[in-house]
């Protein structure tokens, strides 16, 4: 059984943003079909959506804000050069946590089970972003 230490090992802030970026490649690929009409929008955003322009708006609007964490992650774990100050970064994965956590509440009362079952991936995703919040800061710097 692993403690307090050892998963702090096991489950350091890189591989908490690798984890994480692999989710949000998966989740805008998830968007794109739902967006080239792939995948039936119907199922997704709680069964509330009724028309294509709704669709499209929801949809684009997913994509940037998938974008925006994954460009959030690439800095805070040095994959890319810092274009905004550290603060920032951690200002925008914070209400990025605050908001899975909310979302990962409301799945739970989607109408589709579909979507009831995105609660999971939310709440990992929260509890990801938290690793990577309360890390070290040397252990971020990419090695």
């Amino acid at each position: 059984m692993c403690h307090g230490n050892e998963i702090n090992r096991i489950m350091n802030s890189r591989t908490s943003i690798k984890i994480i970026l692999l989710i949000v490649g998966a989740v805008t690929i998830f968007h794109l079909s739902i967006l080239f009409k792939v995948i039936p929008y119907e199922i997704t955003w709680g069964g509330r959506l009724k028309t294509d322009s709704e669709m499209y708006v929801f949809t684009l609007v997913s994509i940037a804000i998938n974008l925006l964490l994954g460009t959030t992650l690439l800095i805070k774990g040095g994959y890319v050069k810092k274009i905004i100050r550290l603060e920032v970064v951690n200002l925008i994965l914070w209400i990025f946590l605050i908001l899975f956590g909310l979302n990962t509440i409301g799945n739970l009362f989607a109408e589709t089970l579909f979507e009831k079952s995105i609660s999971i991936l939310t709440l990992a995703l929260s509890i990801l972003i938290y690793i990577v919040l309360k890390a070290k800061d040397n252990e971020r710097t990419r090695t």
